[in-house]
């Protein structure tokens, strides 16, 4: 009985000590900056893409920006990802690449679509990068290599363009670290399978870009600094292996040949 009363004594004691330290944190000024990164973030946004925006050639063809706004519709609807959160924008430019910015703005270069040999290829980079809208990395990237500080005067004072012209680079051209590339890539085949969208195809994309081919690489951006391209196809095929999913294609074959066409030269 005495060993239940000392113990009860404990419980209550440990309650009234957690609720005295939970009442001496400052819960506002934690909430006020978690609205300052979120309001920071979704100016940085506005001001990365304005940037491309303004150096890059802008594809506006309805059919185009469509065709790919489906096979983001489709991952996210499958995923129970909010689609309005992700801004897509495809640039008329040879790199193969593609890119988020922050406040979900992704951006897809002409290149990319040319050198993926079916939709399930560019599906699996579109959830790449999708992966790392939603698991917050472009942020943690910024934060990283710019600081918060610099971030909040990019939207708050004057000579953010000019700033965020010469940071755009870190996001359009750089890696992210190996380990929050690996999380991306595993999560994009997360997406895909529940999509029900083949996850292969993504691996084969990654393999096939890690070779030596001249006429590849000098148009290569999305895997320029990612030395270990080959290795990061071998844990994807080795992780979507388990999957029975019947697969589907996340566009017809017909709306893919149509989509190529109105790149080619």
């Amino acid at each position: 009985m005495k060993k239940i009363l000392i113990q009860g004594l404990l419980i209550i004691v440990l309650f009234i000590s957690t609720l005295l330290i939970l009442q001496q944190i400052d819960w506002m000024t934690i909430f006020k900056v978690q609205k300052l990164k979120t309001e920071t973030e979704e100016k940085l946004g506005d001001l990365f893409w304005e940037t491309f925006q303004n150096e890059e050639d802008e594809n506006t063809n309805q059919f185009v920006i469509n065709t790919l706004d489906s096979i983001v519709t489709m991952i996210c609807l499958e995923n129970e990802i909010d689609k309005e959160s992700i801004k897509i924008h495809i640039l008329n430019k040879d790199e193969i690449n593609a890119f988020a910015l922050p406040d979900g703005h992704l951006v897809v270069y002409s290149g990319l679509i040319l050198a993926s040999d079916n939709q399930e290829e560019l599906s699996g980079v579109i959830c790449h990068e999708i992966a790392h809208i939603e698991l917050n990395h472009v942020m943690k990237k910024l934060m990283k290599e710019v600081g918060l500080s610099v971030l909040i005067s990019m939207t708050t004072g004057e000579g953010g363009a000019a700033i965020a012209k010469e940071t755009a680079k870190l996001l359009s051209s750089s890696a992210f670290d190996r380990s929050l590339e690996k999380e991306a890539d595993i999560k994009a085949v997360d997406y895909l399978i529940q999509a029900g969208i083949d996850p292969k195809p993504f691996a084969d994309f990654l393999f096939r870009l890690s070779l030596d081919d001249n006429e590849i690489m000098k148009y290569l951006s999305w895997t320029s600094t990612h030395p270990d391209t080959q290795e990061r196809a071998e844990y994807i095929i080795e992780y979507s292996q388990p999957s029975t999913s019947n697969y589907k294609r996340p566009i017809s074959s017909e709306t893919w040949e149509l989509l190529k066409i109105q790149f080619a030269e």
